[in-house]
């Protein structure tokens, strides 16, 4: 039986393809191979990027060639990587999630509500992430326990926190000017050699999401619930509690990527987060994350995110005007879907 079992598998096209690629190619250049065939819609992301800020360097090159543009987006686009990263295990999950700008506000708040009241403010960013996990973990019994679509109750989620958040501060902010002087300013948002520390933070914050996305059980059930749910579930996967898990993670994330942003500015607006929804769901989709569900790229969505920062500094860098923003914006996503969508090997 099992030498009918090898035979049989020998025979078959993928094992043919397989092995004849295989004998073909010398084994370094197999294993350069297949990492490229892995990795083709992150690969193809950062072709996106390269092309853009070259055609961005060749427009104004007195500009790009000058490391303040890069330490301004260096800046600022870590806050959308801790959102992005985590939207990529939901989508990849089969779902949806339209709630992070308000648990990024909430969260925040919290924080900074910490920090005014004179709390350390690593105990206002371990209660801003605790937000965050409750936040998310209530949003996912909505979508799970009680049947919601997660389209329309991550919407609804949104629209009620910040319409919470409004009411209680009535558009006021908080300015947190001790902030500047605390060791916690110092660890997460000050500069090293130039370079803004938090990118470090949110490379390293990349790199851990994708190990568990590739080389974890967590993420490898992800992909199987977003795939067929129903097969997952014949396999012994807790189907409900992955998709829980889900929530919670994009709530951490958010609620560390707003705080993130609070400490930046040194202010908590209540509109914190607002200006996020957009393009973190185009930096997930521009990466390589299909909308059906069971497949995605955590490194291709921090590269698309990187692209999507990069668009309104050049567009202005390069001597246009900001009404030119939204056009690239578009253009981007539909060069990019467009390339994703060749570059596949199946599609549904």
């Amino acid at each position: 039986m099992t030498g009918l079992a090898d035979e049989s598998r020998s025979r078959s096209p993928t094992g043919d393809a397989t092995q004849a690629e295989a004998n073909w190619c010398h084994p370094s250049e197999y294993r350069l191979r297949r990492l490229v065939v892995e990795n083709r819609a992150a690969l193809g992301t950062l072709a996106v990027f390269v092309v853009m800020m070259s055609v961005f360097i060749a427009a104004n090159p007195a500009v790009f060639m000058n490391w303040s543009i890069y330490s301004s987006v260096l800046t600022t686009v870590p806050v959308a990587l801790f959102v992005v990263v985590p939207l990529v295990f939901v989508v990849t999950g089969g779902e949806i999630d339209l709630s992070f700008p308000a648990v990024m506000g909430f969260s925040s708040w919290i924080f900074a509500l910490s920090v005014q009241a004179g709390f350390d403010p690593f105990v206002g960013l371990a209660a801003a992430i605790l937000t965050g996990l409750v936040l998310g973990f209530c949003v996912g019994a909505l979508v799970v326990y009680a049947g919601l679509s997660s389209l329309v109750a991550t919407l609804g989620m949104n629209f009620l926190l910040r319409g919470l958040i409004q009411i209680v501060n009535e558009g006021k902010s908080i300015a947190l000017v001790t902030l500047a002087h605390s060791l916690a300013y110092e660890i997460f948002s000050s500069e090293i050699l130039g370079v803004p520390v938090q990118i470090f933070w949110a490379v390293g914050f990349v790199i851990l999401a994708a190990l568990l996305y590739n080389r974890h059980r967590f993420g490898a059930h992800v992909k199987v619930v977003g795939d067929n749910p129903d097969s997952a579930a014949q396999m012994g996967i807790n189907v409900k509690r992955v998709r829980v898990k889900l929530f919670v993670f994009m709530g951490i994330g958010a609620a560390i990527g707003g705080t993130f942003s609070t400490m930046i500015n040194f202010t908590w607006w209540p509109t914190a987060g607002d200006g996020y929804l957009l393009p973190v769901l185009t930096s997930v989709f521009v990466g390589g994350t299909p909308t059906w569900g069971g497949v995605g790229t955590v490194i291709g969505g921090a590269i698309g995110a990187l692209t999507v920062a990069f668009i309104q500094t050049g567009v202005v860098a390069a001597g246009l005007s900001g009404f030119y923003v939204q056009f690239f914006n578009g253009l981007i996503i539909i060069l990019s879907l467009i390339g994703h969508r060749w570059n596949q090997a199946r599609y549904r």
